[in-house]
């Protein structure tokens, strides 16, 4: 799988392009990222956000209506796709398919699987594709996402840390800032951030 990776916008989220096979997907394309998709997405597939921030998911209806490819939204996050308070502005957008807790889709040929891990927003997710997990803003290099936000909740990003310690495999990590990590990494300060919270 080859990956490839641009921050977009003032806050630097990180947009990816995924390429499984000559099958490009799309994840978390942000403010500004349309063009940067169209000249290094060559065989796009699909849209896939890791949650519904309007940093995340700024180029989502744009990067559709050209591409004409669909869109993979976790289901608690969708209302976000409409509006944001935080940034006026933001381009609507629809999913075509509605991602509910975790679960796998076979696209192209490729499996992609959501896990659900809520706590930074109702639909926060990771997408794992291969070797790689895709974290959004659930799971930083040395951090997590906030949960001081509105729609966020500190008891259910406590439940979805437990969770996140029980995967009994490695993979990198891909977050929406920063560098990568690793499963393991990043497992090994759960217990600090759980008491942190």
């Amino acid at each position: 799988m080859k990956i490839q990776v641009q921050p977009m916008g003032p806050y630097q989220t990180n947009c990816y392009i995924a390429s499984v096979d000559g099958k490009d997907f799309i994840i978390d394309p942000g403010i500004g990222a349309t063009q940067w998709v169209l000249k290094h997405a060559k065989n796009p597939v699909a849209i896939l956000n890791t949650h519904g921030h309007f940093d995340h998911v700024w180029s989502n209806q744009e990067l559709k209506e050209k591409l004409k490819i669909p869109l993979y939204t976790p289901k608690g996050d969708v209302f976000m796709l409409k509006s944001s308070s935080m940034m006026p502005g933001l381009p609507p957008s629809t999913p075509d398919v509605e991602v509910e807790g975790d679960a796998e889709f076979m696209i192209e040929g490729v499996k992609i699987k959501f896990r659900h891990f809520p706590g930074h927003c109702p639909g926060c997710s990771t997408i794992e594709i291969e070797d790689a997990m895709f974290s959004g803003d659930f799971i930083f290099a040395r951090s997590i996402g906030r949960c001081d936000f509105p729609f966020s909740s500190a008891a259910q990003m406590k439940e979805s840390l437990k969770k996140f310690k029980r995967i009994n495999y490695d993979k990198k990590i891909y977050p929406g800032h920063g560098g990568t990590t690793s499963i393991k990494a990043e497992q090994a300060n759960v217990d600090y951030w759980i008491r942190a919270i």
